[in-house]
């Protein structure tokens, strides 16, 4: 047994600058490709109601303008947004165009709170991509923002019996996320979506039928926001640094999904990434639930086919192949999927292959003699291959831990790997910081793993001979 506590890895930003923090290293230095590609203007479609449509442009057109930090005696944690403007932070702004407006009838969205909460979910989405349908075709847009509707029932109640209400009521009928379905819808147009909620905007507001909500400060509201449309845009907004002498590498993250109608079970490559933060995703074969530990398996044909179509679509996306591919796979791996596996790098003349399994849960926890949880980058080794990692924990930087519940370490199990676990948890820890819709360090599992439930719950919608699209941005 073996405990260490890894540096807080840094980011690279404009000029090859470094900060830990995403956001001051924005404010200080700007965002990674400032000094060359950078996005220096942002063509912004947006759809819902009319009400909507004006009060999000408000608020944007408001956060052109610094917005002050939260008042708190923990400044590095609480930071001011320094404006989304081409002079500084970003470098870059929202442009608006008329034509890229498209109003939904408030009564329409209305009439949705009266229908079945399924039916409100497919109706709300066919209203959406109907008019993405007509902003697919107008140039000049690069992302397009989705106004959620207000009077969407996404829970139905369950029925209880007027003749005997101390009846347990059966449960719900499942209904359909409105975020996935739509995603799912969009998939066929050359721009990727962003979903807001009124809450985001308006901080007032209260949902229908519910208690006013925790929201973030207005400042870290307005980091995650534009910072979300500055990748979906395109932008760079912070790398992972890499030393000359490091191995070019590749991470996959290899999930699974059902199918919508529950009857197959799919596996899902989330994330491809390099070492920059550069996102492709691509969908694989079905899987199959083992007898033996209960978890889904590939066999060895279509383990080797899903390693080969992610590192040709790597290939692809960044015209060349990586030295090294780290392969996050969220079930154990069988001597089947460990031989297709090797024998896909084998094919693609990878040098270096490195297997880990991360495990739903583990039970074993840490408790430091203070106030506060473990410290952020806190490595438990058990054994040679059994260990648990604090990707949640107190940031010293910040002076606190920022998350609202107690922290659970990340287990992972070192099946074949070559990297020492030191090295590997290094990498871990750096990439829950490749996640573009959160701002603060406090991301449990690296963005390989990170956004995988979403991304099968988006694909779980389109037919197999759909296409996905191939750009993480599509679907974060």
């Amino acid at each position: 047994m073996k405990l260490t506590v890894l540096d807080e890895p840094p980011l690279e930003f404009s000029g090859g600058a470094r900060h830990i923090d995403p956001r001051h290293g924005i404010t200080d230095y700007g965002p990674a490709d400032a000094a060359n590609t950078a996005v220096r203007t942002i063509r912004v479609g947006i759809v819902g109601a009319p009400a909507s449509i004006q009060g999000l442009r408000r608020w944007l057109d408001g956060s052109r303008r610094p917005i002050a930090a939260k008042d708190s005696r923990l400044g590095r944690l609480f930071v001011p947004f320094p404006g989304f403007d081409t002079s500084t932070g970003f470098r870059s702004t929202l442009v608006w165009d008329s034509r890229l407006e498209r109003p939904i009838r408030d009564r329409d969205l209305k009439h949705l709170a009266n229908l079945p909460p399924q039916a409100a979910v497919k109706a709300a989405v066919d209203l959406y991509a109907a008019e993405l349908d007509v902003l697919d075709e107008e140039p000049g847009c690069d992302v397009v923002l989705i106004a959620r509707p207000e009077h969407l029932p996404e829970r139905p109640v369950p029925e209880v019996d007027p003749e005997a209400p101390w009846k347990k009521a059966p449960p719900a009928e499942p209904v359909d996320d409105f975020r996935a379905l739509l995603k799912a819808a969009a998939m066929r147009y050359s721009r990727p979506i962003q979903l807001i909620r009124r809450t985001t905007w308006d901080s007032s507001y209260v949902p229908p039928g519910k208690e006013k909500p925790r929201l973030q400060d207005e400042a870290t509201r307005a980091w995650n926001l534009h910072t979300a449309l500055y990748y979906k845009a395109g932008g760079v907004p912070w790398r992972l640094p890499r030393k000359s002498t490091d191995l070019d590498s590749c991470y996959v993250g290899v999930t699974f999904y059902r199918s919508s109608n529950h009857t197959t079970l799919e596996t899902s490559v989330a994330q491809v990434f390099n070492q920059r933060g550069d996102g492709v995703i691509v969908r694989g074969a079905p899987a199959k639930v083992s007898h033996h530990d209960k978890q889904p398996h590939l066999n060895e044909n279509d383990a080797h086919t899903l390693l080969s179509d992610a590192l040709g679509r790597y290939r692809k996306e960044h015209r060349h192949l990586p030295a090294r591919v780290v392969l996050h796979k969220t079930s154990s791996y069988t001597p089947e999927e460990i031989a297709g596996f090797r024998a896909a790098a084998d094919t693609a003349d990878i040098d270096i292959i490195e297997l880990i399994w991360f495990p739903g849960h583990d039970p074993v926890r840490l408790f430091r003699l203070a106030t506060h949880p473990p410290l952020r980058g806190t490595l438990l080794s058990l054994d040679a291959s059994q260990h648990v990692l604090y990707t949640r924990g107190s940031v010293p930087f910040y002076g606190t831990y920022p998350g609202m519940y107690i922290p659970t370490p990340l287990p992972f199990r070192m099946i074949q790997t070559e990297s020492s676990p030191e090295y590997l948890a290094e990498e871990l820890l750096a990439l829950t910081k490749m996640n573009w819709n959160q701002t603060q360090l406090d991301g449990r599992e690296p963005i390989t793993l990170r956004t995988a439930d979403r991304v099968g719950q988006i694909l779980r919608h389109l037919h197999p001979r759909d296409r996905p699209q191939g750009r993480y941005a599509f679907y974060m």
